[in-house]
């Protein structure tokens, strides 16, 4: 099982420090924490340990998974927002995609086993990501993501 100090060591390797590309939706972001998610934030001054509690709080806490997928989902929601990460889980198992995590969600993730989901989550990641107009620019760094996070998930 992943513990939460264990999946923010995983996804801060891809965050990293201060950016403020004009091509980021996201606009000015550090640690992966976004102006646009959080504009009452001063993006520029925040440290690694606020990125860990906000990560705790607003993504590893909501995720609706435990064990192995629960590190897939919540890389997901790190890099695409909380909602959009349940959608795609929810395409995944073949439930209607309204990002809201229920009982019919929760019984179809019943249906699978975790290496099947994470396969599953991980290609709708991937055809999202595709149709990003950042992908041109950014479509490789997404998909090296992606391919590590297969690892992982392989060996767990």
């Amino acid at each position: 099982m992943i513990d939460f100090n264990t999946a923010f060591d995983r996804i801060i390797g891809h965050e990293g420090g201060y950016v403020n590309n004009p091509s980021d939706p996201g606009g000015e972001t550090k640690w992966g924490i976004s102006k646009r998610s959080y504009p009452n934030l001063l993006i520029h001054d925040l440290t690694e340990e606020d990125a860990r509690n906000i990560y705790k709080r607003d993504f590893w806490d909501v995720v609706p998974t435990t064990d192995e997928l629960r590190f897939q989902l919540f890389d997901f929601a790190v890099n695409s927002g909380i909602h959009i990460a349940i959608r795609y889980l929810q395409r995944a198992l073949g439930v209607a995609d309204d990002g809201y995590f229920g009982p019919i969600s929760q019984l179809a993730l019943t249906k699978y086993s975790e290496h099947e989901l994470i396969m599953k989550l991980n290609a709708e990641r991937l055809e999202f990501m595709t149709k990003l107009n950042g992908w041109n620019e950014f479509g490789r760094g997404w998909a090296r993501r992606i391919a590590q996070n297969l690892r992982y998930g392989a060996q767990e």
